[in-house]
């Protein structure tokens, strides 16, 4: 069990602050537990790609990162240049305005835009910020994003002041049925909340505290 846990983490490090030596770390640490990638800002993908080099952990990055409110070419060229330093995943921050403006012509093109650039090269996550949101905001999110042929909608970006819960992991599994994956990301600190999420129907969990979550241990990290 805990071994398929550790695969399903992306572990992460967004921090502004990074450091080169934390990176080493998190790539260090994620090639020794097996974790699935490990998530880090675009300035990072080109050390990272080094760093995992031969192993098979992926390299993500985030897109748009972390208020969505880049325009779509903006974002498609993020896509591009972070797939061309060596990104196998990207995760995107939708246009969170447009969603509860209801413009949802934006909003899918925003996430198109994305998925597009990414297409044959790397899988597209969709962070729809759910502690912004309504539900019927959410269900709208991911609807869009299934729509717009994302491979993966996510919870947060963990800087809005709110992660995944349970409850909402469950409505977004619920709205893009077994075919598309979630990703819990955001407040996931222990086995205990790995579990609660993955019960709910998450494929993937982001988060910073993946060390203390295959050791069973708890992280006071609030990614």
């Amino acid at each position: 069990m805990m071994s398929e846990i550790a695969n399903m983490i992306d572990h992460t490090l967004l921090k502004p602050e990074a450091l080169k030596e934390q990176v080493v770390k998190i790539a260090e640490e994620a090639k020794e537990y097996n974790f699935a990638s490990i998530c880090v800002n675009p300035t990072w993908v080109e050390t990272a790609a080094e760093l995992l080099k031969g192993s098979d952990v992926k390299v993500c990055t985030v897109i748009g990162f972390p208020l969505g409110a880049n325009t779509p070419e903006v974002k498609a060229f993020e896509t591009k240049d972070a797939i061309e330093k060596g990104a196998h995943e990207v995760d995107m921050v939708i246009n969170i305005g447009a969603l509860k403006d209801k413009n949802d012509e934006l909003v899918e093109r925003d996430i198109r835009a994305v998925v597009e650039a990414a297409k044959g090269k790397a899988l597209t996550k969709v962070i729809i910020e759910t502690c912004l949101l309504t539900e019927e905001e959410k269900v709208r999110a991911c609807e869009l994003s299934v729509k717009a042929g994302a491979d993966y909608v996510k919870t947060s970006t963990g800087f809005a002041g709110g992660g995944a819960t349970p409850e909402d992991v469950a409505l977004m599994r619920k709205t893009v049925g077994p075919d598309i994956g979630v990703k819990a990301s955001g407040g996931v600190r222990n086995l205990e909340d790995a579990k609660a999420v993955i019960e709910a129907g998450a494929t993937r969990i982001g988060a910073s505290s993946g060390v203390s979550i295959v050791k069973g241990e708890t992280s006071s990290s609030d990614y």
